[in-house]
């Protein structure tokens, strides 16, 4: 189900609620408060609410949330309620890290593949996967897998994003410090680890 007219900001903190879910579970905490919820993602707790009003009723007012089925409810709004794969462009230090993070199967979401240009990394394997030239990107299979992530130098990113777009690809996670041309019906989340750190010295006491 899509929902319309739903807050980009909101529907990322859903992906932080379900986190903090996680979390919890692990504890053996299997229910909570928003007061509770709030506070493990570093929100208020009105902010909570007004987050979820958005999908519909998914507590109890007075009551607070069971954690099973408010993970149900986060993993069909966000459609992760069944498995989706995806592919990786760029296998150097960052794309090896990426492979190597096990994070991703929390969540219903694997690598299934990865792709590079240099000939001395196309075939071999990293993490159980392995490496095909880029090349071979418009041999995706349409319907197969959806997402990518880049992890590529900028030079060479929106060549390869516009290949990823006539591959079938509807999802972008990019890691290339640039901004990225992509039609409407793909979706790009852009993180530049270096523009963002350059922003934390503004928050920092005078030396």
């Amino acid at each position: 189900m899509r929902y319309a007219r739903i807050p980009d900001q909101a529907v990322q903190r859903l992906a932080m609620y379900l986190r903090a879910v996680l979390v919890l579970q692990d504890r053996g905490i299997w229910h909570v408060s928003s007061k509770d919820l709030a506070g493990q993602v570093g929100v208020n707790d009105w902010q909570v609410r007004k987050d979820f009003s958005y999908f519909g009723e998914l507590g109890t007012p007075g009551v607070g949330y069971d954690l099973r089925k408010l993970q149900r409810d986060i993993r069909r709004i966000l459609r992760l309620d069944k498995k989706r794969s995806a592919i990786l462009v760029g296998v150097g230090n960052l794309g090896k890290a990426i492979l190597a993070y096990g994070g991703f199967a929390r969540y219903g979401l694997r690598i299934m593949a990865a792709f590079d240009n240099d000939p001395q990394k196309v075939g071999k394997v990293v993490n159980g996967i392995r490496i095909q030239d880029v090349s071979m990107l418009k041999r995706i299979a349409s319907g197969k897998v959806s997402l990518a992530i880049l992890a590529i130098p900028a030079a060479s990113a929106q060549e390869v994003v516009d290949c990823l777009v006539d591959a079938g690809i509807k999802g972008i996670l990019s890691f290339a410090p640039c901004p990225l041309k992509v039609p409407k019906k793909v979706r790009v989340v852009g993180i530049d680890i270096a523009m963002h750190l350059a922003t934390m010295p503004y928050y920092l006491s005078s030396d």
